[in-house]
Order: structure tokens, then sequence, then C-alpha cells
């Protein structure tokens, strides 16, 4: 048997065909005519999914379903994307509009959640049964799962970790708040800090750093100062474990999940944040060393997490194991 997971991005979309361990047979992706309209969108979707299937000789009679993980507010149960900034897409029937090109089941699912899923199925988080997954990327995507489902609350708007307040009249957030959590702990966030940082330290490595780098600030190069010896980027790093160590602490004491898995590429520097951020976490949690028994991880899957999980949002849609 085989699906389709789809990662409906801003800038791409990815698919894949998915076979039932989870594994990709082949991917492709196309750019999102996000000025075009939700009808185009769609159609690219299908078409891209078409494309697929010729290439590796595939029927569309072999697919059982298609899965989509879209950025914004999704009704998985009606198929409707409330609303997407991304996508400049509001009350949108994308199930309805994509069976217009392909008639086949079709599920879907909020982006975040629906990339977790994917690291619950076959990648870190298939030990556990209660799971999360927190991406550091432009914004800080969370998805959680609890005994094997997926929580978004009554609307489906729910587990948005990342506009949790931690710092009260603090940055502000495109969301219309002040001091959410991924304005402090994004890679978007720690570059941001470290930029500052850089400008006002003329002579530090991680303004060299920045300037050789034709002065752009990546969230890696304060990691590298910092490796380096330099001071300046050293605080810049303490800082952001500190807010990142906030925010999972504040998660840790609201889920007590078995496993938290860090992903974007902010997790690409595995222990030089991992095993300080465990470290840090002890005094954020309820109880201290004692009762912090919730591992923090690092994701697997990387950017195939969102069209694995969406390939197998049947599982969750018609309750198959």
């Amino acid at each position: 048997m085989y699906t389709i997971g789809i990662d409906l991005g801003g800038t791409n979309i990815a698919a894949a065909i998915v076979n039932e361990k989870g594994e990709m047979i082949i991917k492709a992706s196309v750019p999102t005519s996000v000025e075009s309209g939700y009808e185009v969108i769609v159609k690219d979707m299908a078409d891209l999914c078409l494309s697929l299937l010729k290439q590796v000789n595939i029927d569309i009679s072999d697919i059982h379903s298609v899965g989509i993980g879209s950025p914004g507010n999704v009704n998985s149960e009606t198929g409707v994307i409330i609303y997407s900034c991304n996508l400049n897409f509001e009350d949108v029937y994308i199930i309805d509009e994509f069976h217009k090109h392909i008639d086949i089941p079709v599920h879907i699912g909020n982006d975040a959640n629906v990339a977790a899923f994917g690291e619950y199925e076959v990648g870190i988080g298939k030990a556990y049964k209660d799971f999360i997954a927190i991406t550091l990327g432009t914004g800080v995507g969370s998805g959680v799962i609890l005994n094997g489902k997926i929580i978004g609350g009554t609307w489906n708007g729910g587990a948005e970790i990342g506009h949790t307040v931690i710092q009260v009249d603090g940055v502000p957030c495109p969301c219309g708040r002040k001091g959410c959590w991924e304005q402090y702990s994004s890679a978007t966030g720690l570059i941001r800090q470290a930029k500052e940082a850089a400008r006002e330290n003329l002579t530090s490595l991680l303004n060299k750093l920045m300037k050789d780098n034709e002065g752009i600030m990546t969230a890696k190069i304060p990691f590298d100062a910092a490796q380096s010896g330099d001071e300046v980027a050293q605080k810049v790093i303490d800082k952001y474990i500190d807010y990142l160590a906030i925010g999972l602490g504040n998660v840790v004491n609201i889920f007590q999940p078995e496993s938290i898995a860090i992903g974007g590429g902010v997790s690409a520097q595995k222990d030089n944040l991992i095993l300080p951020l465990r470290e840090r976490m002890i005094k954020e949690v309820y109880g201290g060393k004692e009762s912090f028994l919730t591992k923090i991880e690092v994701a697997q899957l990387g950017n195939d997490a969102g069209i694995i999980g969406a390939a197998m949002l049947y599982k969750l849609q018609t309750n198959v194991s």
C-alpha cells in the first residue's frame, strides 16, 4: 500500500509517495503560487502528485490516500483551512477542491502537528505514547501527541506553544501579542539577538564571522564563535538557552510528556544545544531534578517529517493501526 504526503508551505509544495513503513519512494517540490489563489495552488498539488506517480509507474488506484499538512488553523474533520496568513487562505474547502482533480481519500492537518505525527510514527517519537515535537525555525512550531492522538483543542487551533508569552511587553510578535516564546527561541530570535550583540561588540569574533559572511548573521554563527572561545557569543547562546529552557519548562509542567524532540535548523547543534538545555531546565521544571523525567532529544526526520506525517494521517482519520 502507498500513500502520498504533501507539505504545503508558503514558499514550496513538497510531496512524496510513501510506503507502509513510512519510507519515501520518490519526492519532489514546486513553488507555491500564493498570489494565484487557492484553486491554482490545489491544482499544482494534484499535478505534482500525478507527476510523481508517473515517474515511478504507480497507478492512482494503488494509492490508499493523500495527506496534507498546511500552516494555519485547520479543521481536520471538515477539510477546511479556516485561516492561513502564509497562504492567504480563509475558509478554503481544500479537500473538496482537491477532489476536483484526484478523487481518492484526502486527510489534512496543521503542518506542525503533522510533522510531530511523522516523528511519532517513524522517527524519534515512535518509542513513546506521549510525545511533543518543537521546531525551531522562522517561528517555533509545536505538535502535541498524547496517548497516540494529536491534541489541537476543540477548534483545532490549540497547542500553539510558540505563542505563549514568556516576557510581558516583550518583543512584538506577528500574531499581535508581545513577548511570545518564539520571538526569543526561534532561529529568527537567535539571529536577532546575535546580530544585536555583534553590532554592540565590534571587536568580537561574533562580529567578525558575521562580516565574513557578507554581513549576514545565521543561527550557526553564534555557536561557532562561542565554541572558539568568544565571550560575547557565549553570552548570546547562554541567554538563548535560558529562553528555550523557560518555554520547554512550561511544556513539561503542563504535559509531562515522555519525550520532547527538538527539530529545525538550530537542532543541528545537537549536544551543543541539548546538553546545556537539559541542565538549565532543571530549575524550570516543577519539582526540580527529581521530577524532570522527560527526555529532551533531537528530532530524526528533519524537513521530511511533515511529508511523512501527512502521508500517514490516514491512521488517525480511519483508526487504522
